[in-house]
């Protein structure tokens, strides 16, 4: 078994602060039990369906993250999905083609970004894996790159890129 480099999961707590989806939920789920308190009832309940609807989404969003983890090895990033029906998916980091982070103005105040890489590993032959909400994003990142060029020395890889241009 490979030494473990790092383990982490998408960030639930930064994701509500460092989102605009996230922010939402806060302020929605405020706004309830502020105009519950201070209207005293002239509200009826309804305010407090408010914040049991901002309860529902951070509910739903615990467990996307506490389905989905990642661990990055020296030689692979290891994918493990799923709360009932597990899956574990690995990417060989000499087969990376592309490693991008993408953050936005409140993911870089809240500290965490997306990481997608791209490669040829069949994981990611139809599409790309995305860690999103990650924190410490842009140190992850670079890690995974330094583990993808070590790689690739070790196994003498070499990446072509090919185009196929009309005659």
């Amino acid at each position: 078994m490979s030494e473990l480099r790092d383990v982490f999961r998408s960030s639930l707590g930064r994701w509500l602060i460092g989102t605009s989806a996230g922010l939402g939920t806060v302020l929605l789920g405020i706004a309830g039990f502020v105009v519950m308190v201070g209207a005293a009832g002239e509200w009826g309940a309804w305010p407090l369906g408010l914040t049991a609807v901002a309860l529902l989404i951070v509910g739903w969003k615990w467990l996307e993250v506490m389905s989905e983890s990642f661990e990055v090895t020296p030689q692979r990033v290891v994918v493990r999905r799923g709360i009932i029906m597990k899956s574990v998916d690995e990417i060989e980091l000499y087969r990376v083609k592309d490693v991008r982070l993408d953050f936005s103005l409140l993911n870089q105040m809240a500290g965490i970004g997306t990481i997608t890489i791209t490669s040829s590993d069949e994981t990611t032959r139809d599409g790309k894996l995305a860690m999103n909400h990650v924190a410490r994003a842009q140190e992850r990142r670079e890690e995974i790159r330094e583990l993808v060029d070590k790689a690739r020395r070790e196994r003498g890889v070499r990446e072509i890129d090919m185009s196929h241009e009309p005659h």
